[in-house]
């Protein structure tokens, strides 16, 4: 994953939590952007972006609503070139960080769902192409944040579920082990998706991680 770099500017958000925009997000808006030949896919470029940084924005958003909803305090969210971070003022339980983490995810399938519901009745097409991108992107989203490895949220849901019913460690350990594989699996599948597809995913799961999980 990206370094988070600099910051490039700060601002209050909605229910007052400070959101930071690094300087990070400028090489993924540049590597974007070059995929654009024409003015026409430079405007169609310009629109994804701001389509992407939105929707990761409302997703980090969940994640403070989460927190919030249960008196946790806030510190920041982050968007940076490898996505986001909210970060907490305090330590939840675990039964706090399942709302959390879940929110996350769940803002995201409600964009997908109410932009799908739309787009059909809209008369201008690119109108319509909004809609339809801004629902492909959060349902991507959302199936990419739950896939069960860390740090995203699938798989600290997946610890947290197991938890509930095994020791913490156990847990760590299992969620450490699926992880690993997925982390191990998602260096073909890249490669794949590059050759196949020409989509390049700018996250790449911790191999060291789910080996320290594995191991701990």
């Amino acid at each position: 994953m990206f370094s988070t770099g600099s910051t490039l500017f700060s601002f209050r958000g909605p229910f007052g939590v400070p959101i930071e925009v690094h300087s990070s997000l400028i090489f993924l808006i540049f590597i974007l952007m070059a995929a654009g030949s024409s003015v026409v896919a430079l405007f169609y470029s310009a629109i994804f972006i701001v389509m992407l940084v939105g929707s990761i924005f409302l997703h980090e958003m969940g994640h403070a609503w989460g927190c919030l909803v249960q008196g946790i305090p806030v510190r920041r969210v982050v968007i940076f070139g490898g996505g986001g971070f909210c970060e907490y003022g305090s330590s939840p339980s675990h039964h706090e960080q399942e709302l959390i983490v879940a929110m996350g995810p769940i803002v995201n399938l409600t964009v997908w769902a109410l932009a799908s519901l739309a787009w059909p009745y809209l008369p201008n097409e690119v109108v319509a192409w909004v809609f339809i991108v801004l629902a492909q992107i959060n349902l991507f989203l959302a199936v990419l944040n739950m896939l069960p490895a860390h740090p995203l949220d699938g798989g600290k849901l997946f610890r947290l579920a197991l938890m509930r019913f095994l020791p913490a460690q156990t847990a760590t350990h299992i969620s450490g082990l699926v992880g690993l594989i997925i982390a191990v699996l998602w260096i073909p599948a890249m490669i794949y998706s590059f050759i196949t597809y020409g989509l390049l995913l700018f996250f790449m799961p911790s191999i060291r991680l789910h080996w320290q999980m594995l191991k701990a």
